[in-house]
């Protein structure tokens, strides 16, 4: 909102006294949810570029309150500039001095005022997240890009494979994008709090702590994608729930991307039981490995009947990940063939 202040100057000429008549507009605007620091770069170094490129505009900043004064045909296009750079750091985690220049320079007077304006994001359409300290997130291998082709298409998607082919990684970072993409308003991650040869009961804490630990490498995706402090607020304000499978029961999980990782240690029934949560307009993804079910002897995995009975529903597609898309240390690939997870 741009707001109109009147200036009076008097200055003394011989005499006479002079007064001049000079309106001057401001805006404000918040830089929500904004970390200032990593908005406006080392020592203000991204600022500063900003107050180069509109030297007629004073800018001054406080905390996360961003004022400009001056001419109001020049305070609107500093403050659609402004927008621009605030969608793209909160889509990216990052804003880097190519990036204002690329903005605050994209086209001339001349230009087609019915194009597009450019913004970094047009130059990068293949990551599909970018991270702290400058991480890249994006698919690296061909079942990992059909995985997330398929996401596109499909409300609810299987990815099945063995460890190390970026399933968790992968739906995760969807997940990411569709938030900052304003597409969902949530992120539910959730397991089945199996033991993996461990004795749950045993673990010293509260029932978080010892759930917290089978919930882990949910947690390092995230890491790796938000920043820590961006992510403790989101978790903070349930923008994005981590929690074991069975706290599912009775919701209705919608307007969210919700995925089950670790499927293959979900019973039947519990497999039903989420997929049936479903919301009008949320999106499911279930990873698995069927190699490594944790699962007592005696139950068996909900995996198989749920990829065997639902496999030709439109709007459900299931993805096989293979050895050739394990993306950890090259042993790794060489350990699942060793064992037999792959061959």
């Amino acid at each position: 909102m741009i707001r109109s202040k009147l200036i009076i100057l008097a200055t003394k000429h011989y005499k006479n006294s002079i007064i001049n008549h000079i309106i001057l507009n401001e805006t404000t605007i918040t830089l929500e949810g904004i970390n200032p620091i990593e908005f406006w770069g080392i020592d203000d170094v991204n600022l500063n570029l900003l107050k180069k490129s509109f030297p007629k505009l004073r800018i001054v900043v406080r905390g996360e309150a961003l004022k400009a004064i001056g001419d109001e045909e020049m305070l609107q296009n500093f403050q659609k500039k402004i927008q621009i750079l605030i969608a793209h750091f909160e889509k990216f985690n990052q804003l880097t001095e190519g990036d204002i220049r690329l903005v605050v320079q994209e086209q001339s007077e001349n230009n087609d005022k019915e194009k597009a304006p450019v913004t970094p994001a047009n130059f990068e359409a293949e990551p599909l997240v970018f991270g702290p300290n400058g991480i890249v997130v994006r698919a690296r291998t061909k079942n990992q890009k059909v995985m997330v082709e398929s996401a596109l298409h499909n409300d609810i998607l299987f990815a099945i494979g063995p460890a190390g082919t970026g399933k968790t990684y992968t739906a995760v970072a969807l997940a990411v994008k569709a938030l900052k993409n304003k597409e969902v308003k949530r992120i539910i991650l959730t397991r089945p709090a199996v033991e993996a040869g461990e004795n749950l009961g045993f673990l010293p804490g509260d029932l978080k702590e010892k759930i917290d630990p089978y919930l882990r490498p949910l947690y390092d995706a995230l890491d790796d994608m938000i920043p820590a402090d961006k992510l403790k607020l989101y978790l903070e304000n349930r923008t994005i729930e981590i929690a074991p499978l069975a706290f599912m029961r009775g919701r209705t999980l919608d307007n969210a991307f919700v995925i089950l990782d670790e499927g293959q240690n979900a019973t039947d029934m519990q497999l039903k039981m989420f997929l049936t949560r479903m919301g009008p307009t949320a999106k499911f993804i279930v990873t698995g490995d069927v190699t490594q079910i944790d699962l007592p002897k005696k139950s068996m995995s909900g995996l198989f009947n749920a990829i065997t009975i639902l496999k030709n529903i439109s709007g459900i597609d299931i993805i096989y990940l293979t050895g050739e898309d394990v993306v950890r240390h090259k042993l790794v690939k060489k350990i699942l063939e060793a064992y037999g997870d792959i061959q």
